[in-house]
């Protein structure tokens, strides 16, 4: 028996100059400028993602971030990615399981990475559902925050940002996304 793989078609909207954009893919085999994790303070590289970045990326990553040590709440550092598609990672640490001021501490969070991001003159920057998930942040807040901070950045600043992707794992997670995205202006 044949499997039917299902095909999603991106979302996308125009902000400015930007593009910013919905689809469903694995995070770190994007061949994008950088993609974001959302990382822990002590910037230790666990389970998901993390994993996908130790064995993916190799060592250089892993030495990178034990020579930065460590980052505050809302902070976000860059490293290589190794040897994968893209040419950096951005490690925005962020709110976890409900904690108290989760919805400030998000968009700090948010505000922080696109800030890098543009700081460092990047193109296109990929972002997972920051804290949905694992971390327990709710799908509406999460999208919420995220698209909103998105609006808010390319409205107050010129970026290099030709490209923002908000990119999901699976259908279920496209299909919770895509009527934030039909909201969102452009």
């Amino acid at each position: 028996m044949s499997r039917t793989l299902i095909e999603l078609t991106p979302v996308a909207r125009k902000l400015g100059e930007t593009i910013v954009e919905l689809i469903k893919d694995d995070l770190t085999a994007l061949p994008v400028d950088a993609f974001v994790f959302y990382a822990r303070e002590d910037l230790a590289l666990g389970s998901g993602y993390g994993n996908a970045i130790q064995q993916r990326g190799g060592a250089a990553v892993k030495k990178e971030l034990d020579a930065i040590g460590s980052i505050g709440m809302g902070e976000a550092v860059i490293t290589s990615a190794g040897a994968m598609k893209a040419r950096h990672i951005i490690h925005a640490c962020g709110p976890k399981f409900h904690e108290p001021d989760l919805e400030a501490k998000l968009r700090r969070t948010m505000r922080s990475a696109l800030e890098l991001a543009a700081r460092r003159g990047l193109r296109t920057v990929a972002f997972p559902p920051m804290g949905y998930g694992f971390y327990g942040v709710p799908l509406e807040l999460c999208a919420t925050v995220m698209l909103e901070e998105i609006a808010a950045f390319l409205a107050r600043e010129k970026t290099p940002l030709e490209k923002i992707i908000v990119c999901v794992t699976d259908k279920r997670e496209f299909d919770a996304w895509k009527p934030f995205f039909e909201k969102f202006p452009g």
